[in-house]
């Protein structure tokens, strides 16, 4: 080994080292700085033998060029990615020699520009929620009374109450506070022609909120007078906790009774222990 390889290595290594990296089409410019080889006696020794990599497409020539221009004109690499299609790897191979462009916007204008872009994503996203309401809307359009009579036991079962073995209390109370749903659970009790005598109406709801008009929306919502509700049952104020549900949108829980409905109650359980078995099997 001579002094002008001593200082680098051995020979045979660094030869197989330079003759991969030509072959992979590095110029003897780019194998100088990868192996860190600055003699150029030497380093035309460890290439002797392998042709020159063939001359670029120009086609890559141009993307180059192109890339030094967007980014003299202030472009960010994602900006002139889109714009080239290539990859960011190579497009700060091309252009890190040019300095840093200066922010195009002031912070007060990017985070303006930021949140006008949140305020489109979420504008996006409100369309995308409503379109697949819509469309599951249209799903139920033709709800005939079969399908109602069973979404009926299915909502009663969830919501109402239950007779239980130690304490057997077989008549049917329906409680809840979604006007939907207790829209639904009347529709119900008209397809099993309960009639209206027999129903009897209460809400529940928190001291401390509008009763008077509570018991006008649900009133409103069952197409009854006011005077059809009995005493309200009244959750008691517990300082230590927060309440935000005493605004003009909190109506309390409206609570329906059925009277002598045992035999209902009755059927009900029949009904939904029917569906649950049928639900089984499937599931086998």
């Amino acid at each position: 080994m001579n002094d002008s390889t001593s200082r680098y290595g051995d020979f045979e290594t660094l030869r197989e080292q330079a003759i991969a990296l030509r072959r992979a089409g590095l110029s003897l410019r780019q194998i100088r700085d990868e192996l860190k080889i600055f003699n150029n006696d030497l380093l035309n020794r460890l290439v002797k033998g392998e042709p020159a990599p063939a001359r670029r497409h120009r086609a890559k020539d141009d993307l180059r060029d192109r890339a030094r221009e967007l980014r003299l004109q202030g472009w960010t690499y994602d900006q002139i990615q889109l714009e080239l299609g290539c990859s960011k790897s190579s497009i700060s191979l091309w252009v890190r020699d040019l300095p840093k462009p200066e922010p195009r916007y002031t912070p007060e204008e990017q985070q303006a520009l930021m949140h006008a872009g949140l305020a489109r994503l979420r504008s996006a996203q409100n369309e995308e929620r409503e379109r697949v309401r819509l469309a599951a809307h249209q799903e139920t359009a033709d709800l005939s009374d079969r399908k109602l009579f069973l979404v009926g036991v299915a909502l009663y079962w969830a919501e109402g109450s239950k007779s239980k073995p130690h304490a057997r209390r077989e008549r049917v109370i329906f409680v809840n506070s979604d006007t939907g749903v207790i829209e639904t659970f009347v529709s119900w009790l008209d397809l099993l022609g309960v009639e209206p005598e027999h129903r009897r109406y209460r809400i529940l709801i928190h001291e401390f909120a509008d009763i008077p008009g509570a018991h006008q929306h649900w009133a409103d919502v069952l197409g009854v007078d006011v005077d059809a509700f009995s005493r309200p049952t009244l959750k008691r104020h517990n300082p230590k906790t927060l309440r935000k549900n005493t605004g003009d949108d909190y109506h309390g829980c409206l609570v329906i009774g059925v009277n002598q409905s045992a035999r209902l109650y009755l059927r009900i359980e029949g009904w939904w222990n029917g569906i649950a078995a049928h639900a089984q099997g499937r599931l086998r």
